[in-house]
């Protein structure tokens, strides 16, 4: 599905309409914030906070060359990197173990990844994946940027951006089976749960 078009808002939030400024945070925030959970772990709200002031500060100067939630995309990234930077660490995701038992069963697929990358598990999963594929995947799927818009966010070329989302998926497909695989062989076989369900009570 192609993200909303949110030029009208822009328009009127250049103009100072803080309704329509209100709309965008609703619209962008939660694809941001999940792309900045993947870069900065825990202190995602702070840097998102520290982006929002940013737009803020800059929505007038904003002429809409570049697609709105690129330009706000590429204000949290510069203001994550600035994190990290001062914290002196890497990129950090952390995760509840049992989150995992959401992840999808056997059989699916990069596509299936996608739909998944919403969940908190499959975001700690993309922290084992290579920067430029984490990144691609996280602002094509999760931002909902085009190749090309994700390209200007990360200084790539889109042909760069796809391929690396493309790995990065399949790789994230394969870490989701393994791991639904592993979970599904933990549980007790279907065949001797039912056969002691209903075994009589003296068998027992």
């Amino acid at each position: 599905m192609r993200p909303t078009d949110l030029s009208p808002l822009v328009s009127a939030a250049r103009n100072g309409d803080e309704t329509a400024f209100r709309g965008l945070y609703r619209a962008v925030q939660p694809g941001l914030l999940r792309y900045l959970r993947a870069l900065v772990g825990d202190d995602a709200e702070d840097v998102a906070s520290e982006t929002w002031l940013q737009v803020a500060r800059d929505m007038r100067s904003f002429r809409g060359k570049d697609e709105f939630r690129a330009w706000v995309a590429r204000i949290g990234r510069n203001r994550a990197m600035d994190h990290l930077r001062h914290q002196r660490r890497r990129p950090a995701v952390t995760v509840p173990v049992e989150d995992l038992v959401e992840l999808p069963g056997r059989g699916d697929t990069a596509e299936s990844a996608t739909e998944s990358i919403s969940t908190d598990a499959a975001l700690a999963l993309i922290r084992s994946l290579p920067r430029d594929q984490a990144e691609a995947v996280l602002l094509r799927a999760v931002v909902g940027l085009d190749a090309e818009t994700a390209g200007k966010v990360l200084g790539k070329r889109a042909g760069a951006v796809r391929t690396a989302s493309y790995r990065g998926l399949r790789r994230l497909a394969e870490r989701l089976d393994q791991l639904a695989a592993a979970r599904d062989d933990a549980l007790p076989d279907e065949s001797v749960t039912e056969m002691w369900a209903t075994a009589p009570t003296e068998t027992r």
